[in-house]
């Protein structure tokens, strides 16, 4: 299972390296920024299944962090400072520092009410942003320009493409090398039982704290390539339902799975994109789509993958 796994890897990586270059030939120049949009969600939504997947913990608020690191850099470009070198360190920091105050004080809590105060500190931030009105309130703010990064000009389509892909599978890698280290054991145990893990002796809050902030920088860093491609930033980033759609997304891909975020965002966006083609009511597709997975396919697409290949191997 393993090897037809990651040949499978292989063959979507080659596909997506290859994409760029064969895209013009197929009259697909469009998708190559469809795609790229993909990747930042992809990133997004797998920073959230570091703690909803491998982690149990139901972050009805993520998009915050998502927004956040969008808006630093947003904010930063209306200052005139757009070297990327000091632009992306300051949005992952600040993002990191807000959801240690967050999780400082919702991780206390557990179920429902670790969601509502998830939500609640959410909404704050959403209302907060609205509220800026330098940085054009509700209707949002432009950036001046891409951020500059030596050698590399996120201005050239393809030029940015290349550096999404990288920058989201070294993500991907290192939250599997996170999940696979005793840290990511703990995680899970957690998961599973955490009054047994306390039991235990292990540190259930600091763990499930350094979680919760990792899955945050990961998803400021999604925020920070969203901003640059869309070069506008909107407070809807952070909105409630933004983090609803993450969460789908996880559900659709598979919760705990390697690439369940990535699945789930790729799916969910192609549908979206395909559907709108033909119907204005594109979500009710979404909806019947979803309620399938729930029913039929509880670990989601990736949870089917994985079952059909071993089911293959026997």
């Amino acid at each position: 299972m393993m090897k037809k796994s990651s040949l499978l890897s292989v063959l979507c990586v080659l596909l997506l390296i290859a994409f760029p270059i064969v895209a013009p030939v197929l009259d697909l120049t469009f998708y190559v920024s469809f795609v790229r949009r993909v990747l930042i969600f992809a990133l997004a939504a797998s920073s959230l299944n570091l703690i909803l997947g491998y982690g149990g913990m139901v972050a009805l608020g993520h998009a915050a962090f998502f927004g956040a690191g969008a808006y630093v850099v947003a904010m930063l470009s209306v200052e005139g400072v757009s070297n990327a070198l000091i632009v992306w360190p300051v949005a992952i920091l600040v993002t990191a520092l807000l959801a240690l105050f967050v999780g400082i004080v919702s991780l206390r809590t557990r179920g429902v009410y670790f969601i509502m105060i998830t939500l609640a500190f959410a909404q704050m931030v959403y209302y907060i942003f609205i509220s800026l009105r330098k940085y054009g309130g509700e209707d949002g703010v432009n950036l001046s320009s891409h951020s500059k990064l030596p050698w590399i000009d996120l201005a050239d389509d393809n030029s940015f493409y290349y550096f999404v892909l990288v920058v989201v599978l070294a993500s991907l890698w290192l939250m599997n090398r996170f999940v696979q280290a005793r840290f990511g054991q703990a995680l899970q145990g957690i998961r599973e039982n955490e009054s047994r893990m306390e039991a235990m002796g292990y540190p259930v809050f600091r763990i499930k704290l350094l979680a919760f902030v990792l899955a945050a920088a990961f998803a400021a860093m999604a925020g920070i390539l969203l901003a640059n491609h869309n070069l506008f930033v909107s407070p809807s980033l952070m909105h409630w339902t933004e983090s609803a759609n993450l969460i789908i997304m996880v559900i659709v891909g598979g919760m705990g799975l390697r690439y369940g975020g990535l699945v789930g965002a790729a799916v969910m966006l192609t549908l979206e994109e395909f559907l709108r083609l033909y119907t204005d009511y594109w979500h009710m597709p979404l909806g019947v789509l979803l309620l399938a997975i729930v029913l039929l396919a509880p670990h989601g697409l990736a949870g089917l993958w994985n079952s059909a290949v071993a089911k293959a191997v026997k």
